[in-house]
Parts: C-alpha cells; structure tokens; sequence
C-alpha cells in the first residue's frame, strides 16, 4: 500500500510553443493545480483529454480510477449547451468536446464508484450536468456586475457564505471573505447535490453530494489562492481510499 496517495487532474490539449517547437499540441494544465496537491502531501497525475470519443469512454474511465486515490475536475472552457439541452447562448463560444466527453465520463463513473473528487469552476459545472442539471450561461445578465469574471486572464475576488452543517462549512467555516473567482457561468440545477455555499448576489458557490463520503465542487479557483484546506481535505480523503478505508469524513 502507498502511503502517498495519487490525485488525477483533468487538463487540456492545447498548442505550446518551447525552444524551436511550436504549436505542438500538447496536454496543458496551470501547475498551481500540481503545486496545491504535492504540497498537500499527493502525488499529482495529468489526465489528458481524449481526442477519439467513443463508447468505451467508461471502461476506460473505471480503469484509470483503478490507478488513482482521488480526482481533480479542473477549471477551463464552457461546456457545451446542448449536454444539458439548451440553446447557446451568445458569449458561449470556444466549446471543447473532448474535455467534456473525458470530463462527463469522469463524473459520471466517479459518482458510482466513490473514488474522492474535487470540482473546480468548470469541474462543478460538469458534475453538475453529468447528474443531469444545468447552467446559468451567462451569469451578468442576472447579477448585473462583472465581479465574477472581470477581465480576461483576470481573477475577480468576492467573499462566500457557507451552509451551516454542510462539509465545504466544516472545512472553510461560516464565510471566506476572499475566494479568486474567474466565471461567467454558474450551475442552475444540480440533481443529487446539495448548495454548500453562495456569494453574497446569490450564485452558487459550492455544492456536495450529502450520500457520498467525499465528492465535492466550488466555483471559485482555490489553486490561485492562498489557503490549502480543500486540497488538504482532498488528501486525506484519497489516503483513506487508498488505504481501502473509503474516503475520510471529518
């Protein structure tokens, strides 16, 4: 048995440019994600996209799973509108259907197996459309500020209210005044999972699924911040699976 366990994180293909090489296409991922895991004490694997979508998208999923101590759905690009049968709307434009059939099954096979998981921003999205729910797809005609996402390449900041008795408030307690933010979608509904925390113009901030040990999602960034829990959380969770323990509770 490893006492260190291994976390997969999802990541994209995308053209990278080193040395005299350019536009290769390659398996991309900010290192801030690896960087929060190895320092929470895992070890971090990148989880490229598949390029050929098939049927077999789960068997190939539930071997994977079969490797890893817990999950990372990463941040990135919207997701696609027609998986949750709606009309695009106009500032839905760069889809990556790749990401989201890799990233669908991920949810999908991880909600049946319990392997530990954490939703970041696009993460919590797509958990919450592979149990069948939906997105708010452009989350500024609602709450008539840009604060969510203020500028490209550019994280907003706003503070979160958790929900008394959820996981996500006895992990971060009653308020984190301060969570990076870069979003301009939000989960609408989301089958199965219950709210965890909002920011203060009522989005959704966070949600969990209350029947399993550890399979939880935010919509804020915190691989861009400063404070280590979830990861941490993530951790002990996925050294307790590894150790054929299940996942750790608090």
């Amino acid at each position: 048995m490893s006492e260190t366990p291994i976390i997969g994180i999802t990541s994209y293909l995308e053209p990278a440019s080193r040395g005299q090489w350019r536009d290769v296409p390659s398996a991309l991922l900010p290192h801030s994600y690896v960087r929060q895991v190895e320092e929470a004490g895992a070890i971090a694997i990148v989880i490229p996209p598949r390029l050929d979508s098939a049927d077999d998208d789960h068997r190939l999923v539930r071997t994977l799973l079969a490797r890893l101590d817990g999950v990372i759905i990463a941040g990135g690009a919207d997701v696609a509108p027609e998986l949750y049968e709606a009309e695009r709307h106009p500032s839905v434009k760069v889809l990556r259907p790749d990401r989201d059939a890799t990233e669908l099954a991920i949810a999908e096979v991880t909600a049946q197996v319990d392997v530990p998981v954490l939703g970041i921003c696009r993460g919590m999205q797509v958990m919450a459309v592979a149990a069948g729910g939906t997105l708010e797809q452009h989350l500024p005609e609602r709450v008539g500020h840009d604060d969510h996402s203020p500028a490209p390449a550019r994280y907003g900041s706003h503070p979160v209210d958790t929900v008394p008795g959820t996981r996500i408030a006895q992990l971060l307690g009653a308020r984190v005044d301060d969570v990076p933010s870069h979003h301009h979608q939000s989960v609408a509904t989301h089958p199965g999972y219950v709210p965890s925390a909002w920011a203060p113009d009522g989005t959704l901030e966070a949600m969990e699924d209350p029947s399993s040990p550890f399979r939880l999602a935010v919509q804020w960034h915190p691989e861009q911040g400063t404070d280590p829990r979830l990861f941490e959380a993530l951790v002990t969770a996925a050294r307790s699976y590894a150790a054929g323990l299940g996942p750790a509770r608090w």
